[in-house]
């Protein structure tokens, strides 16, 4: 039996949740992003990036190509609600999805054909999610994840495509090697050199000649150039998790202690989130009493995976939690409903010297052990 799977992605998501907030920012140019003088642009309309606006650019630059555009500090606590509020929706009606970011999901209908049609349910769950939610998804059908990505992403909501198997190499062939993905710019770079831009030409090439060009990577580039991807659609778990604990050699009433290792554990957790590419919405923090009493406190949260952030609520549930004044024997902290996604998604009031300083630890991280760099709470 041919798969049918569906890649379902809120287009615009981020502009999108702040119209539905606020009816008066339709149809204007409308930027998301931190500090105008020193930040970069998270997210903007439709009507900005006809003047040239872009993700990733700096703000300064963006206002020179649109200078009438609206800044938008961004309400990322809405924008979590919204994806659960989503989540939830999609669940109702699906017997298998996936979610691989906080605003686009991956359906497995196969076998849904013999019943309804496969195009013809999913465009009635596409309007019942605008019923429900108010926001308006871009989707396409395939035989693969990867090319029923690739087609969501070059449609438009309400003119969906449905890409079947003597399809997809047509499809495939003449667009931009860009669109494949695991494909970075340095990838895309080697490729140009040589002459290679389209994916079809990318499909023609011996797979080996590919491999010895880029890696292990080659051979995973290769079948995606050639519509050829067997990965599953894995079913969503919203508890999955990430924890760590510390157990104090002695009993310990040291506040300041305490609190350096919370600080230590969350940094941890965020590194392990940012490398794995996930983003939390849910912080619980544990302590355990010197006679044995176990104690939670948790709290929702916006997705993040920022340790500045993180800390912040780590430690207003820390002190809403020990009261008892009591020596404690352990600490511990849980991260949990993970979803995939970049941190950069949180960086509406972070400069890029804050991104580049998350960047270089990671990188010392990764290189020489995760206990090897920290902030300065945890060394003193």
């Amino acid at each position: 039996m041919e798969r049918a799977i569906v890649y379902l992605d809120m287009m615009d998501y981020f502009i999108e949740c702040e119209r539905l907030v606020n009816s008066s920012l339709k149809n204007i140019p409308l930027i998301i992003g931190g500090k105008k003088d020193r930040g970069s642009v998270i997210a903007c309309s439709k009507e900005a990036r006809s003047f040239g606006v872009r993700p990733a650019m700096s703000l300064a630059y963006a206002y020179k190509l649109c200078p009438h555009a609206r800044l938008l500090k961004g309400d990322y606590e809405n924008y979590t609600k919204k994806s659960l509020e989503l989540s939830e929706i999609i669940g109702e009606k699906t017997p298998t999805y996936e979610k691989s970011s906080i605003h686009s999901f991956y359906l497995d209908v196969s076998g849904m054909d013999r019943f309804f049609g496969c195009f013809s349910w999913t465009d009635e769950l596409s309007s019942h999610i605008f019923k429900n939610s108010g926001l308006n998804p871009r989707w396409a059908l395939s035989v693969n994840k990867t090319v029923s990505r690739i087609g969501a992403e070059s449609c438009l909501p309400n003119n969906p495509i449905n890409i079947s198997n003597s399809l997809v190499r047509n499809f495939l062939n003449p667009l931009s090697i860009r669109k494949l993905p695991q494909l970075g710019d340095k990838t895309f770079q080697l490729f140009s050199r040589i002459g290679i831009r389209e994916i079809g030409k990318v499909a023609e090439m011996p797979p080996l000649v590919i491999q010895k060009m880029i890696g292990k990577r080659g051979k995973t580039i290769w079948q995606r150039a050639n519509g050829i991807d067997k990965d599953p659609v894995e079913p969503y778990k919203e508890k999955k998790e990430i924890s760590m604990e510390y157990d104090f050699e002695t009993d310990c009433i040291d506040i300041i202690l305490i609190k350096g290792r919370l600080t230590f554990i969350t940094e941890q957790l965020a590194f392990k989130l940012r490398k794995q590419e996930l983003l939390t919405s849910k912080v619980i923090v544990k302590v355990k009493y010197n006679n044995l009493d176990t104690e939670t406190c948790q709290k929702r949260i916006a997705y993040t995976s920022l340790d500045h952030l993180l800390k912040v609520h780590v430690v207003e549930l820390f002190l809403k939690l020990y009261h008892r004044r009591m020596r404690l024997l352990k600490v511990g902290i849980q991260f949990t409903e993970l979803v995939p996604g970049s941190h950069q998604v949180d960086l509406f009031e972070d400069t890029h010297e804050i991104l580049s300083l998350y960047q270089s630890m990671d990188h010392i991280r990764k290189r020489y052990g995760t206990g090897v760099i920290g902030t300065g709470s945890i060394i003193k």
